[in-house]
């Protein structure tokens, strides 16, 4: 609240006994706003002499678009008879200015009439309207700026509150002033045939990235370029588990850059999990560091996959969803990161934006991911968590506890903007039995339900979770982890002979400390060995 007042306070200081355009910075120091009024009359006098000029330039402008107010009343009238779909001419438009009560306002009817006898004809209308277009940005951008710099002399303020807000407000003006051309459909059927044959030359079959889980690839295909993809669970379900294991099988099997937005565990509890679900470790054995010699060898040897992986984590907390765009975009740039996996949505907010309640701001964070999706031309996973009905339902019911659409917290939009909706659910979490009531063992049972697909089938798939190193499997992987620890060495050795020395397995032959050492929660001097 206080920021708000600031800011209106600040507002009526920098705009106090200025001339009646509403944003006119740097008048004090002699210099003129961006503007070209003999354009602007140029296209309202086209838009009278020609019927059809308007649709040419209803996308690219607007009333404040124009710098003089006379000429923001003129194409707003002109507007209002558009909506109306009424002609559009000299007639009509004096006599919806009349009806609006401006036309004095707006300079006469001499004046308007004089505005048709300027132009020739229509036919350079969107090269004239896409020169104000860009004068209106200029002026917004001088006009911003001029706030900015006015509120950052304001010290009471958060200056990562104003950062943020600044941010939000360039991404509105960029998201509002990048118009999209329309295509003829010749080009985009060669892509999409392009598309089918670099899938069919693929020994897997996948037109998109995949994630690993054979029976999930099937149905998806992969995950495709542009989709947001939204997985949901209830709490402890294992969703960053999941979303863990998928990165280490795209990272590690497949070599595909994966970036995780994780706002909810810092990235060395994520980095913790992984060598949880990589190396076969207990999570209680790596924060207490007790390992053997011979353990502690083992665990590096398996530890080596992890290194150089194209993984890149970032644990910023309450992350902004322009936070994430701008990170993003430098990600896609500098490391070619080709899915994003965000833990989870309804921790990121939209600040810098006004919203009359939470399930607004959800709304707006999700149809955002689903721009940016498009806009990077990657797949962006979002975690989400299910709200309380899946509880309250019963055994006997329906559905059970398994999650429906519904079940999606906070915002109806999730659903709307997603292009796939997944849940998990394991059945033993709610049964509390090793079996169903078809005598089918559930005890490692995760059943990944795809609920909606916008550009495919849906189904469930089965995967195997391995509870005690947090990780999902391939449910038909030969693998019988049972009641397996961390007592012994990790087998796999390809030749079974004795561990390397610690010192060659590492990266620039880095040897880690001794075991028994702290290692995951180091000192300040101390690094880990990973």
């Amino acid at each position: 609240m206080e920021f708000e007042l600031a800011k209106q306070s600040a507002h009526r200081q920098q705009y106090r006994q200025k001339p009646t355009h509403q944003s006119e910075p740097g008048a004090e120091l002699g210099k003129t706003q961006p503007q070209d009024i003999e354009f602007e009359e140029a296209v309202l006098g086209a838009i009278m002499l020609e019927k059809d000029a308007y649709a040419a330039v209803s996308e690219l402008l607007i009333p404040e678009s124009f710098y003089l107010r006379a000429n923001q009343l003129i194409y707003a009238a002109i507007r209002d008879l558009s909506i109306q779909q009424q002609p559009i001419d000299l007639l009509t438009v004096t006599q919806q200015l009349r009806t609006n009560g401006t036309l004095e306002e707006a300079g006469g009817a001499v004046h308007i009439s004089e505005l048709t006898t300027r132009v020739a004809s229509a036919a350079n209308i969107e090269y004239h309207a896409q020169i104000v277009a860009q004068k209106y940005l200029a002026r917004e951008l001088i006009s911003f700026s001029s706030q900015i710099g006015t509120l950052a002399f304001d010290e009471s303020l958060d200056v990562y509150d104003l950062m943020q807000e600044a941010e939000g407000k360039l991404f509105e003006l960029s998201r509002n002033t990048l118009k999209r051309e329309v295509v003829q459909i010749d080009p985009i059927i060669n892509e999409a045939l392009n598309k089918m044959q670099e899938a069919g030359q693929q020994n897997n079959g996948l037109s998109g990235l995949p994630s690993g889980f054979r029976d999930l690839d099937k149905i998806t295909s992969g995950w495709q370029r542009s989709d947001l993809i939204i997985i949901a669970a209830r709490p402890a379900m294992g969703k960053t588990a999941l979303v863990l294991s998928m990165a280490k099988n795209m990272t590690v099997d497949f070599n595909v850059p994966v970036a995780i937005f994780s706002l909810e565990m810092s990235n060395l509890q994520l980095v913790n999990r992984l060598i949880s679900n990589v190396c076969n470790v207990r999570s209680e054995k790596i924060k207490n560091g007790d390992f053997r010699d011979d353990e502690w060898q083992d665990l590096m040897k398996r530890i080596r996959a992890l290194y150089s992986a194209p993984l890149y984590v970032d644990d910023t907390p309450s992350l902004s969803v322009f936070e994430l765009r701008t990170k993003a975009r430098r990600l896609v740039k500098e490391h070619n990161v080709q899915m994003i996996i965000i833990d989870y949505l309804q921790l990121m907010n939209a600040s810098g934006m006004k919203f009359g309640s939470r399930e607004q701001e959800v709304s707006t964070i999700s149809r955002s991911l689903k721009q940016l999706a498009k806009e990077l031309n990657i797949p962006i996973i979002a975690l989400s968590q299910l709200n309380r009905n899946v509880e309250s339902r019963g055994a006997d019911d329906k559905n059970g506890k398994r999650p429906q659409l519904s079940d999606l917290r906070e915002s109806g939009s999730i659903e709307q903007d997603a292009d796939i909706v997944c849940f998990i659910h394991r059945p033993a979490y709610y049964t509390k039995s090793a079996f169903d009531k078809d005598n089918n063992d559930i005890r490692d049972l995760a059943e990944f339900i795809i609920a909606k697909h916008r550009s495919g089938s849906v189904g469930d798939v089965n995967l195997r979770f391995v509870g005690q190193y947090a990780r999902f499997e391939n449910r038909d992987d030969n693998a019988n982890y049972g009641s397996q620890t961390y007592e012994s060495k990790i087998t796999g050795d390809d030749d079974g002979a004795a561990p390397k020395p610690v010192a060659d397995m590492s990266p620039d032959g880095f040897t880690p400390p001794p075991p028994n050492a702290e290692f995951l929660a180091p000192s300040s001097e101390e690094k880990p060995p990973f």
